[in-house]
């Protein structure tokens, strides 16, 4: 995801201009709404797994409140039993349970380095390589850490890159 971001400011050297700016907004966009639609997943499956004894209307009740939460601006009107199991889309809830977080994690560590990126490319490429290059040899903060990243997604962290985020995407508006 790292190496996607990073080397997303160069598709330019084979797209137009206009197909390179596209392509790096889409990216961006299709970043900003997995978030949260990763938060969704990762909030219900931890209800569903500790709530074993819930009814199917509890089950969309939750789902809906959490898509209220974490949930985009879109209507469902007149498609509101989509909505309320769309949660089955997700294969990972039936697959490999508390495993799609896993995603988000690393969405936010590539964030990260794209952020170090924005402002000083060399550095932010050359620690990511130091974490690279670790392999899966050391615990996952200790990774971020060599990438030059604090592993931390609190509310501080995620308004940076969010920031980056929305410089970047109201850059050609």
């Amino acid at each position: 995801m790292s190496m996607e971001l990073l080397g997303g400011e160069y598709i330019r050297v084979f797209y137009n201009p206009a197909d390179a700016a596209r392509s790096k907004r889409d990216h961006l966009e299709d970043i900003v709404t997995f978030l949260p639609w990763c938060a969704t997943i990762d909030a219900f499956q931890h209800w569903i797994y500790t709530h074993p004894g819930h009814t199917r209307e509890e089950r969309e009740a939750y789902w809906l409140e959490l898509r209220r939460r974490f949930g985009g601006i879109e209507s469902w009107e007149g498609y509101e039993a989509n909505h309320r199991s769309m949660w089955q889309r997700q294969l990972h809830l039936y697959e490999v349970p508390f495993y799609y977080i896993e995603y988000g994690i690393a969405q936010l560590g590539a964030l990260g380095v794209w952020h170090r990126a924005r402002k000083d490319f060399r550095s932010a490429v050359e620690a990511y390589k130091r974490a690279l290059a670790l392999g899966g040899s050391r615990p996952l903060p200790e990774l971020f850490e060599a990438a030059g990243l604090r592993f931390d997604f609190g509310p501080d962290s995620i308004a940076q890159i969010g920031e980056s985020l929305r410089v970047e995407l109201l850059k050609d508006e």
